[in-house]
């Protein structure tokens, strides 16, 4: 699944929200979860949600390319963001989209736990 993630970045929401629900079920059975643990639960321990992961692998790529010595490659880069009513995502969007609900709970106790630690 992200093998493709860049292509996933121009879909629908309620198709990211199926492949998130993918990435839940491979979560549970290979954790061995039973079905009360959340799922907040289960991305705690260094597996991102989909969109987390998205968002970082699109934030890598535009500052792999921002650094690229061939300039055509670095003006390819800038440019202005559709309007949130438009119906084409760029992969530049998708870093400018609100996080989801699971991604949000996930690194609200991501904090707790490194609150804990120290």
């Amino acid at each position: 699944m992200t093998y493709a993630s860049s292509v996933f970045g121009h879909v629908r929401p309620d198709i990211l929200y199926d492949l998130q629900i993918v990435q839940n079920k491979f979560c549970r059975r290979a954790a061995d979860a039973s079905w009360y643990i959340k799922n907040c639960i289960l991305h705690r321990s260094r597996t991102p949600t989909i969109s987390k992961y998205m968002k970082d692998a699109s934030e890598r790529f535009f500052d792999i390319a921002n650094r690229h010595p061939n300039p055509l490659l670095v003006s390819a880069l800038s440019y202005e963001p559709p309007p949130p009513h438009h119906f084409c995502r760029r992969p530049r969007s998708v870093l400018l989209d609100p996080p989801d609900d699971l991604t949000v709970e996930v690194e609200k106790l991501l904090d707790v736990n490194k609150m804990a630690i120290q």
